[in-house]
């Protein structure tokens, strides 16, 4: 028999190369529908700075659905349209009001796009546990949205952000998901920021109606916070604030919920509510306005049944 012939091909080569091409397909089909979304506008960002919501937030619940309903669509698509009420930026006392389309969409346990996630791929995955890469952005922060208190700070920039992530679920009869990840920001406020967090459904969750709880605490290095909280002397000249030199660590705490209406099989309301506190430099900085961030997101989707793409 010729080695080369398709017959020739081992039954392992046969299944890498399967992997191989469904891989292929999956990324294609995800890169069109960034650019498809993309188009709708900027809808939520993807990394919501300054919003107080916690990272858990984005996809509260996911972990838990597929512990409890393993045998999931192999696609899952949201898609819907959300306002928020929060912060103008991290540490001010005004609060602003936007909106815009809001999508979610998976594919297995493998594979996800989402406005509060990013672009992302699960390489770790098993039924207490997953561990994943994403790319998102950092959406800066602009001197004309609080001309008053920013005027001199200058803008910084929208930028690029890898998270590397991962989530584990305690068990099915005490369901406490307990999640951590890592946001490296490249350019704009150019700095990590990691995230410790846990949450858990409430008691009085049904089918028809989800709630969530947890805690967050939030960590970040010198680079990240100079950018945000710190002024340096050409700042300090052009906008009368003092010199602030900031040092590296946790710079916030909060406390998260989430509640889920279904409605329907296809239509559910999401209602996401965060409080955090600022602390350490970013707390002290002369930028800060209130140490006490709250933020408010409601959204109106519609999830459609198991996908044929």
């Amino acid at each position: 028999m010729n080695r080369y012939s398709p017959r020739g091909i081992s039954s392992k080569s046969a299944q890498a190369a399967a992997k191989l091409w469904e891989s292929r397909i999956i990324l294609r089909k995800l890169v069109y529908l960034v650019l498809v979304l993309g188009a709708l506008g900027p809808g939520l960002a993807w990394s919501q700075t300054p919003s107080p919501l916690q990272e858990w937030q984005y996809s509260g619940g996911i972990a838990l659905a597929q512990l409890f309903e393993p045998k999931q669509p192999d696609w899952r698509v949201i898609t819907g349209l959300a306002a928020e009420a929060e912060p103008v930026y991290s540490g001010a006392r005004a609060t602003r009001i936007y909106g815009g389309p809001v999508f979610n969409i998976r594919y297995k346990d493998i594979a996800f796009l989402s406005a509060g996630e990013g672009l992302g791929y699960n390489f770790l995955r098993g039924r207490y546990y997953r561990v994943g890469v994403s790319v998102g952005y950092d959406s800066g922060r602009r001197e004309a949205d609080e001309y008053d208190h920013l005027r001199g700070l200058g803008n910084i920039s929208i930028a690029p952000s890898v998270k590397l992530f991962g989530s584990y679920v305690l068990s099915k009869a005490f369901p406490v998901v307990v999640q951590a990840d890592i946001r490296q920001i490249i350019g704009g406020a150019d700095g990590t920021v990691g995230d410790l967090e846990a949450y858990m459904p409430l008691p009085g969750s049904s089918k028809g109606f989800v709630m969530f709880l947890g805690p967050s605490i939030t960590w970040a290095n010198h680079s990240y916070l100079q950018h945000v909280y710190g002024v340096n002397q050409g700042q300090s000249l052009a906008s009368g604030d003092p010199i602030f030199n900031v040092h590296g660590g946790t710079n916030s705490w909060g406390l998260g919920f989430s509640a889920t209406k279904f409605f329907t099989q296809h239509w559910l309301l999401n209602v996401d509510a965060a409080y955090s506190r600022l602390r350490g430099s970013a707390a002290e900085s002369p930028i800060t306005e209130s140490r006490v961030q709250r933020g408010l997101a409601l959204s109106l989707v519609y999830r459609f049944g198991e996908q044929s793409w």
